[in-house]
């Protein structure tokens, strides 16, 4: 499981050095067993689960299977436990290079019901997933087939008889994998009473000149689950040319509308009484675009958060690119996310107090908790809605609860000092607005809007462009979360996530012109909205995927889907936004500082 031959990376700040050592524990570097001849070797059984849902596992002894009478479970670090492993030593007797044929294993007798539990595991495409010196092994509980119409088929077996093969360079053990190949699955059709069943195993022992540090790409090409994915050149090419396409428009209206628009507005300064009077577009409301926007605390916030996540983001991709941790288990990635997402949170409550001081916030306490709680709380009751679920259903991806205590202090000794902290230097190191033109007291009317330039429209156009940019890659990055894939494409990810964002600042640019130009000066939300509605779109495109493009089924894998998927659209949202607004605003900076006013 943990990433193999990578070295341990150690945290560059002295008091926060513990908490890096053991949130990045899932992803150091796995501990080098020598053994010699004879020696026991540990097998250790973890979960279960349909193959079709990821995220819905159980512990392998949930099942009737051969079990110990007293089960010993091992300790697990965080990344292991985010991720779903229960791991309990195994009743396989397995000893370093000692071939065993069918070695009995135990003696069973099952239960009408027990058989069904089986059956019904069986149908759902169980796999199990056992761990044998750090090394992965999985395959099907059993065996099932359907054929032919009429008269339809259907057989169910079991697997009684399992074979190990492992590899080996001279003391230490480089791969293992199992295998049914040459095996005759026990038949479960019409059983009507208790059966006795008898389990065994062998293991085989081979050699082979694969160096210990190069076992990790021998797991990776070897994999239980598909292969890794190829590069996708249509998604890329496709959100290049959108791109090009977006930064030309706005090139255009930067050199060209504004250069005329400029030239006809600075044509006459003497006249720039009678602008009001007798000239209309953009220059007419330069005493009110600046009037800052109801809501600021909450406007603020976004923008703080929104930045987080940009740097967590940015952070995640870099440190998969610089192959910091193992990226084909989702629990060191977590572990990463949550290192990262404490890390940053003075970055959203620096940006968060800095604009809500320069637009005349005087409430900075509430500002703060606002901030610190824009997406925790949200995270927090999605999660609780999910985990209970899993709880309810005996999945392991119930966090236990140590594990919970443990994520709660990071946030409140790690998380929310660090909001509180970058909120002081936010508020202290703030200005004053740079506002190029004088707002008046009183707000002009805005004149009547035709519909292409209202809110919801300019929502449609610029949360489209933005996820038609990502709509192919979008498929990748969910068959890897939310299916089987391996996605390895991780330079092609950050190419990628630097065309989202260029896109929505674009498409948000030429938005807020148009808007403008019809004399509509409430800019502020509407520059937030316009973008940000890309996590709509996304997470239409989830619930398109969950039915359309996925296997997934059951109350626990659908909860997890669509939870998690609408944190991720929010998310999205937040990011976008942030975006949209800092392009928004220095777009319009820019048009009135070269705007000639008395």
């Amino acid at each position: 499981g943990a990433a193999l031959g990578k070295p341990r990376k150690m945290c560059i700040l002295p008091p926060l050095a513990l908490l890096c050592l053991w949130l990045t524990a899932p992803y150091a570097a796995a501990r080098e067993v020598r053994y010699k001849s004879g020696d026991p070797v540990m097998l250790y059984v973890n979960k279960v689960g349909p193959y079709h849902n990821p995220q819905e596992t159980y512990h392998y002894y949930k099942l009737p299977v051969c079990a110990p009478q007293q089960i010993v479970h091992k300790s697990l670090s965080l990344g292991e436990v985010l991720d779903g492993d229960r791991m309990a030593e195994s009743v396989y007797k397995i000893e370093f290079r000692r071939n065993m044929e069918r070695e009995p294993l135990c003696e069973q007798k099952l239960s009408v019901s027990q058989v069904e539990e089986l059956r019904q595991a069986i149908e759902e495409l169980y796999y199990f997933e056992f761990v044998l010196d750090d090394i992965p092994i999985r395959g099907f509980v059993g065996y099932m087939e359907e054929s032919g119409f009429l008269p339809h088929t259907h057989k169910i077996g079991l697997w009684a008889h399992l074979d190990f093969n492992i590899e080996y360079n001279d003391d230490r053990i480089i791969f293992a994998n199992v295998s049914v190949r040459d095996v005759k699955p026990f038949s479960l059709d019409d059983v009507r009473e208790p059966l006795s069943l008898t389990h065994t195993y062998s293991v085989r022992w081979f050699p082979t000149n694969v160096a210990y540090e190069k076992r990790g790409d021998r797991l990776r090409d070897s994999s239980f689950f598909p292969k890794s994915l190829e590069i996708h050149w249509l998604s890329i090419i496709n959100s290049m040319v959108l791109v090009f396409l977006l930064l030309g428009f706005v090139v255009i209206i930067l050199m060209r509308v504004l250069k005329s628009d400029l030239a006809r507005y600075n044509l006459d300064e003497e006249g720039a009484d009678d602008m009001d009077q007798g000239d209309n577009g953009w220059k007419i409301i330069h005493t009110d675009v600046f009037r800052f926007p109801p809501y600021r605390s909450l406007l603020c916030a976004i923008l703080g958060v929104g930045t987080q996540f940009l740097a967590l983001g940015t952070g995640i991709i870099v440190m998969v690119l610089l192959g910091l941790f193992n990226v084909h288990r989702h629990g060191a990635i977590n572990s990463a996310a949550i290192l990262l997402y404490a890390l940053t949170c003075c970055v959203a409550g620096y940006v968060s107090s800095h604009f809500y001081k320069q637009m005349g916030g005087d409430r900075w306490v509430w500002n703060i908790v606002l901030t610190t709680s824009l997406f925790s709380a949200p995270f927090f009751l999605t999660w609780s809605v999910v985990n209970s679920v899993h709880w309810a259903n005996g999945s392991t991806q119930a966090l236990p609860a140590t594990t919970i205590l443990l994520l709660l202090t990071v946030w409140l000794l790690v998380g929310f000092p660090l909001t509180v902290i970058g909120g002081i230097f936010g508020k202290n190191r703030a200005g004053n607005f740079e506002a190029p033109c004088r707002t008046k007291n009183i707000a002009r009317e805005i004149p009547p809007q035709p519909w292409y330039k209202s809110a919801p429209v300019h929502m449609a156009i610029g949360g489209f462009l933005p996820f038609s940019a990502i709509s192919v890659e979008l498929y990748y990055i969910f068959a890897t979360i939310w299916g089987r894939e391996q996605y390895t494409l991780y330079g092609i990810l950050f190419i990628v996530f630097a065309i989202l964002l260029s896109v929505g600042a674009c498409i948000s640019v030429a938005l807020t012109y148009f808007q403008l130009s019809g004399e509509d000066y409430l800019w502020w939300w509407r520059s937030v909205m316009s973008t940000g509605s890309t996590g709509v779109f996304i997470f239409l495109y989830s619930v398109f995927y969950y039915w359309r493009r996925s296997n997934m089924s059951g109350v626990v894998q659908s909860v997890e889907f669509f939870g998690y998927s609408f944190l991720t659209a929010y998310i999205f949202f937040l990011m976008l936004g942030t975006v949209s607004f800092i392009a928004s605003l220095r777009f319009i900076r820019y048009i009135y500082v070269n705007l000639k006013m008395d």
